[in-house]
This record gives structure tokens, sequence and C-alpha cells, in this order.
């Protein structure tokens, strides 16, 4: 098509060629694998491919915060691989999170492999138990999962205000300028709408929270604003 950008015809093709290679590998590993292609062009609707049933992912879903954590180190984001979390059902899964280039090297999307090692890490903690080598249990971190990028916008916004054990109206302006720079570290404000989402959360206005956000770039000298982040 005339004026059609070749970089995006290259990305068009490269998932084309991957879509069987979901199927292919989530076949081979059986029902306690899932394989997941990602255009990350496309944030909240990112899923263009998908083989098991792990972490219940669609065709047309949104990413995952992993997703977001690619989103946000951009073109030097790196494979992320044999990482273990859990499930908002409390499954264990480990995953590897290979990020896609075109010929140019910018990032675009992900081939995602996610293995439910819930019995694998049962069976394994009655054999330590039999041994007599068990030990504490590991706490791998909690991953939201979902097709509605609001819900993994949310959770993430959150795990934040738990781990700094306060509300909103709690906190200081120094850890209210940490909240936003978190998230923003986190790719969150790379999402289309995740600014007026957030502030809405907050119970801010959407001008405070530009506010909020352009000062906690400042203070790590990253002013550049993501896409999604404008008003």
């Amino acid at each position: 098509m005339a004026g059609e950008d070749p970089r995006e015809a290259e990305r068009d093709l490269i998932l084309r060629a991957l879509a069987p290679v979901v199927d292919g590998i989530a076949a081979t590993f059986g029902p306690v694998c899932e394989v997941v292609l990602h255009d990350y062009r496309r944030p909240e609707r990112s899923v263009v491919a998908v083989a098991g049933a792990v972490t219940g992912r669609t065709v047309g879903g949104a990413m995952s915060e992993i997703g977001m954590r690619v989103l946000a180190h951009g073109d030097t984001a790196d494979d992320e691989l044999n990482y273990v979390t859990r499930t908002g059902t409390g499954k264990l899964v480990k995953s590897s999170t290979m990020v896609l280039r075109d010929s140019t090297g910018a990032v675009f999307g992900a081939l995602c492999v996610n293995v439910d090692i819930t019995e694998v890490d049962r069976v394994r903690g009655l054999l330590d138990a039999l041994a007599g080598t068990a030990g504490p249990p590991a706490d791998p971190p909690v991953t939201t999962f979902g097709d509605d990028i609001d819900s993994v916008v949310d959770a993430l916004l959150d795990a934040r205000l738990r781990r700094q054990d306060q509300t909103w109206a709690g906190l200081d302006r120094p850890r209210r300028l940490a909240l936003f720079r978190g998230l923003d570290e986190q790719g969150v404000f790379a999402v289309r709408r995740a600014i007026e989402q957030v502030a809405a959360r907050l119970g801010i206005s959407r001008a405070s929270a530009y506010s909020y956000l352009a000062q906690a770039r400042a203070t790590t000298g990253t002013d550049d604003a993501p896409e999604g982040a404008h008003p």
C-alpha cells in the first residue's frame, strides 16, 4: 500500500511468522504451558496470539505489568528469562519474556512463555520434607494478568500504596512524588489514559497528576513524556 511505513510492515510480518510458533511451543510442553505473543504498539490489546490457559489470556487482551516494564525500558529492554511469579489465583508460574525487535533494533513486542509449576513446587516441598532439607518457602511476587489494562494499572497502584503502608491522603509530598516516579518506572504512563485513571483513583485532578509526574521525572532527570502521558 502506498505510503505504508516499511517498519510497520516488517513488524506485522514478524508477528504473522511467529503466530504458528505459539501453538507449536504450547503443544510441545502440554497443558501446563501457555505462550502469548504481544504487539506492544497496542498496549490495551497487545495479545495477538495465545495458546494454553495458564494465566487466562485471550486474543485482544491487554499486556501485563511485565509488558509495561518492557515498555518503560524501551529499546534498551532485555529478555527476562526463567523468573517466577504467582498469579492472583495462587498459581506458581515460571516465565520467560523475549522481546521482539525490528531490523533497526526497536522493541515492538514480546513472545512470552508461562509454565504452571504449582504441582512441581508442591512435589518438591514433599521431597524436601522427606529428606529433612525443607526450608522456608520462597515468596514470589504476585503478578496481575488480565485482558483489561485498567485492572493491571489498578493493581500496580494498589501495590505501591500497600508498600508505602499509606493512603494517598497520608503521604507527604516526597512520597507522593516517589509513588508517581515508581509507577512511571514500571511503564504505567506509557498506557493511554493511565494518567487520568490514576488521578481518579487517587481523588486528584488530572492537572495535579500531570504536575506530580513532571516533578517526579525532573528529580530523576527523565522529563521526556512517554506515549500516552500527554493530555
